[in-house]
């Protein structure tokens, strides 16, 4: 069995980063544990980390995972080049049925609310799906969905930055964050069990 869930994210102004960590915080609090990676922005960066010491993904890091969050920020309504670069390396995987049947869920920040966050998860979900995972986002119960301001929705967890990143991740959006996480923590155990 597999021991920890992948976060992947890209992040340009660090808001997607700083969602991925509450996103890992809350698969933790399930038990297992949370694997943080990113990815290069830049495709000419050879390195294997990035700045801040967080290593680069690699696809022995998503082929060994329990469960995957995927996280990118949202670029004209989709996830950034970096992201479906990535994943459009994962044919071995495919082919192989590497990741059939393991959770997976998404998640975003864009600079406004109308700025593309769900056509932007949906955008990520696709790929997943073609990959045989069990997409899982938020359920609706989940209060900040009913009262709570900022990003999020059923489709995942999000953020709203601001034009100029003005706004820090607020109460609900790091509520609905965790809860997604901890969900997403608790079916790759339940799944892997199985």
């Amino acid at each position: 069995m597999s021991e920890y869930v992948l976060v992947l994210y890209t992040s340009r102004h660090g808001d997607t980063a700083k969602l991925a960590a509450h996103i890992a915080r809350g698969v933790e609090e399930s038990g297992i544990e949370a694997r943080l990676r990113t990815l290069p922005y830049n495709p000419a960066d050879t390195g294997d980390q990035a700045e801040d010491g967080t290593l680069y993904c690699t696809l022995d890091d998503l082929k060994g995972c329990a469960g995957l969050a995927l996280g990118s920020p949202t670029r004209f309504g989709h996830m950034t080049s970096a992201m479906h670069q990535f994943l459009e390396q994962t044919s071995n995987l495919w082919i192989s049925g590497a990741l059939i049947d393991k959770p997976a869920t998404v998640f975003t920040s864009s600079s406004t609310l109308h700025g593309g966050q769900e056509s932007t998860l949906l955008s990520m979900m696709l790929p997943l799906i073609h990959h045989g995972m069990l997409i899982h986002g938020i359920p609706f119960s989940a209060e900040p969905l009913h009262s709570g301001i900022g990003g999020g929705s059923p489709y995942g967890a999000g953020h709203v930055a601001g034009d100029n990143g003005e706004n820090p991740i607020n109460q609900d959006e790091r509520q609905l964050a965790r809860l997604q996480g901890k969900r997403l923590g608790q079916l790759a155990q339940q799944l892997a069990a199985n």
